[in-house]
């Protein structure tokens, strides 16, 4: 046997390598997972020798609810409760507003109040904030004038040119007396350890997300903190999807980067707080004492603007961004409009779109022309043939990459995110995202949507079913991997 193994090795190593990978496939099968990620997993076990474990062992391991994310005790402690019980709304208080202004879109607001218990949060201000100009343009001015406390969660962070003035604007802010708390993904940022020593020797606090080995190499690793936000002094809340990078401000020697961020202000900012504090209870390890100070009584009118937070993870029970995302869709009478950089629906997103096409309603979808990734750029493109035999019409933007994650639903509900419409926001990663329920909300981001089209190519249902055939078996195999990418 031994000798039978030293003359054989590679056919020794591919037998070892296929008694395990049928061992994950049965594991796989028994955890009851969704079809399609199951399909996809077992596949890549089947037809990739060795690298097929590396990819399940990397990617597709599950955790969801499992002891890494156990740090809820935030949503009960006393403070946060308190604030959540005076703000959550009543049945009957619910079926006023409906009849009043939210119409069906009240199916949305009680779906995230009874699973989520955020509440729909009236008297906020909005600003929609277009590229990473505007936001840290504003940003910069909110933390100068900060009084308590600074939070900052981002997915990408780097101490390139932009990166580095905000870097210097937190440190200042240390050192005059604020407390500053900063937690980052460790895969996606490129934060030196020069810039993360200056920081805590100013008195900042900074943690990494899930710190692996090779990051690098595992871009796509899961359950990575996808979300974009800053609190300041529990009042003043950002959300959106411009990072801490210099693309995001569109320097001369870059291409040009599509983005949108908002700046909140009023009581839905304790919304974003409570899960920066959840986060950081687990990336810090600590249990961080919440006072009301994190929490802090708001002037009785910031604006008229009723908001919601969805928040989703694998420390949550439900997608719930995808659940309310998909509720809108179903409840859409008249138009909706999407953009999204990366478009690679699951089956209940794809079919709630086009049976909304296919009864009326009015769709519009904007995404990239090339993107930033070769594989969600021909995964996304295997969907338009289906989405536009349904009457949806499709836009590839051409001025650059567009990254904004928005939606607007008959000129009422409009949301603002760092969710991309993909199997890894909607499932994997942590995201946040603000809905808001105002008409002149919706009208500016559907005006918004409107120039942004101006930039796009719309997509000829003829003219797409003539692309080349290698295209489309680049679509084709691209898609296999979608609940991977």
């Amino acid at each position: 046997m031994l000798e039978f193994i030293q003359n054989n090795i590679f056919l020794t190593l591919i037998i070892i390598n296929y008694v395990i990978a049928i061992g994950t496939a049965i594991f796989i099968i028994l955890n009851n997972r969704n079809p399609i990620t199951t399909v996809s997993y077992i596949l890549a076990l089947v037809v990739l020798p060795f690298l097929g474990l590396l990819i399940y062992y990397f990617f597709g391991q599950e955790y969801r609810k499992d002891k890494m994310f156990k740090r809820k005790k935030v949503f009960y402690n006393e403070t946060v409760k308190k604030w959540e019980k005076k703000l959550m709304l009543n049945d009957y208080r619910l079926e006023n507003y409906q009849s009043d202004f939210l119409h069906n879109k009240v199916n949305v607001v009680k779906l995230l109040q009874n699973n989520q218990k955020k509440p729909l949060i009236f008297g906020n201000d909005v600003k929609i904030l277009i590229n990473g100009e505007k936001k840290f343009e504003s940003l910069f001015k909110d933390l100068e004038e900060a009084k308590n406390h600074i939070h900052v969660e981002y997915y990408m962070f780097n101490d390139d040119k932009i990166g580095s003035k905000f870097i210097e604007a937190l440190i200042k802010r240390a050192k005059d007396g604020i407390d500053v708390r900063v937690n980052y993904d460790y895969v996606a940022s490129g934060i030196t350890n020069k810039s993360i020593k200056r920081m805590k020797e100013a008195g900042i606090e900074i943690f990494p997300f899930m710190p692996v080995w090779f990051p690098n190499l595992t871009r796509k690793l899961n359950y990575r903190n996808h979300r974009k936000i800053v609190v300041i002094d529990g009042i003043i809340g950002y959300v959106g999807g411009v990072n801490v990078s210099d693309e995001y401000v569109n320097p001369n020697d870059t291409g040009y980067w599509r983005d949108t961020h908002s700046r909140l202000k009023g009581n839905v900012v304790k919304s974003i707080q409570s899960h920066f504090l959840l986060n950081w209870n687990f990336v810090s390890e600590q249990e961080i004492e919440i006072t009301d100070d994190f929490f802090p009584k708001v002037e009785e009118k910031c604006g008229d603007i009723p908001v919601q937070i969805a928040a989703s993870g694998p420390d949550s029970d439900y997608p719930h961004i995808m659940e309310a995302i998909f509720t809108a869709i179903n409840g859409a009478e008249d138009y909706i409009r999407i953009t999204t950089p990366y478009f690679i629906p699951n089956d209940q997103m794809l079919t709630a779109l086009k049976t909304a096409s296919r009864r009326g309603v009015d769709i519009e979808i904007l995404i990239p022309k090339e993107g930033d990734s070769w594989a969600a750029k021909y995964a996304t493109n295997s969907y338009i043939q289906e989405l536009l035999e349904s009457g949806i019409k499709v836009y590839h933007y051409c001025k650059g990459m567009v990254h904004a994650k928005t939606m607007v639903v008959d000129g009422l509900l409009s949301t603002i995110g760092t969710s991309n419409m993909d199997y890894r926001s909607f499932e994997i990663n942590f995201e946040i995202t603000a809905i808001f329920y105002d008409e002149g909300i919706s009208k500016k981001m559907k005006e918004i949507f409107e120039e942004d089209v101006e930039h796009c190519d719309k997509v000829d249902i003829e003219d797409w079913e003539d692309r080349a055939f290698w295209e489309k078996v680049k679509e084709s195999f691209s898609r296999l991997w979608a609940p991977l990418l």
